[in-house]
């Protein structure tokens, strides 16, 4: 760690982000958060805290330049995949260290029934097939790709109410992890559930469901993530914190 200490900016509003961020402000670090501004309550993390976008590569380039900022961690959430992309080629363009922090995928229980998809559209096109009654966890975007499926009811929850189009047939459920299996279990029996969606989300917050899922006897539409970013990575906050100090 050099003898002067530059501001590092944190990308995501994940847990990872921030516990890094409460990390490296206690050490005495200058951290600076970016979060997207699409959770209307989000958890702010430790230090200095900006919301909303950048105005794309050549706009997160120009801030880093006029902020002096030596390092960027990546560390929002496996399926966004475009500010991953957007912080791969600002940070290139000017001269600034980027790691990305992505916590590791979920792994499939010995009893668990998994079907891996693409996509939400792949996901949909298989639903019908699996079951009449659907949790659908996959987040606030991209619900419009089961818009047409009147045969399947869909229990959805989000942590901000989306936006439609949405399936015809369903329950909105505005709530927010962690979960537990017990809880999911409850929530699975009472409304009768027989199919899970989910993305590979990673993280203990949110896994509860498919363990639940598993016992419960039903299958879980998983989607993949993205390709990940052309890029340093680790799955630790750990690692990310001695790497940050490092640069910085």
């Amino acid at each position: 760690m050099s003898s002067v200490s530059y501001p590092v900016l944190i990308l995501g509003g994940t847990s990872e982000a921030r516990a890094l961020a409460a990390a490296l402000h206690a050490r005495g670090v200058a951290v600076i958060s970016s979060l997207a501004g699409r959770v209307s309550e989000p958890r702010l993390p430790d230090g200095e805290v900006r919301v909303g976008g950048f105005g794309g590569p050549d706009g997160l380039a120009a801030w880093l330049t006029e902020h002096d900022v030596h390092a960027v961690v990546d560390a929002t959430h496996p399926f966004a995949a475009r500010i991953s992309a957007s912080a791969v080629a600002a940070t290139r363009q000017a001269g600034v260290a980027l790691l990305r922090l992505e916590r590791s995928g979920w792994t499939q229980p010995d009893d668990a029934d998994w079907r891996w998809v693409a996509d939400l559209d792949e996901a949909a096109g298989l639903l019908p097939a699996l079951g009449e009654r659907a949790f659908l966890t996959s987040g606030r975007q991209g619900l419009a790709a089961f818009a047409d499926l009147d045969a399947v009811w869909f229990l959805i929850r989000c942590v901000d109410r989306p936006e439609p189009p949405l399936p015809r047939r369903h329950e909105l459920l505005l709530d927010r992890g962690p979960y537990t299996v017990d809880g999911e279990l409850e929530l699975l029996r009472e409304h009768r559930i027989d199919v899970l969606v989910s993305k590979d989300s990673g993280g203990s917050m949110t896994a509860a469901k498919l363990h639940a899922a598993a016992q419960h006897g039903i299958p879980s539409v998983i989607v993949r993530r993205p390709p990940r970013p052309d890029a340093p990575a680790v799955s630790d906050v750990d690692d990310a914190l001695r790497w940050a100090l490092e640069v910085t």
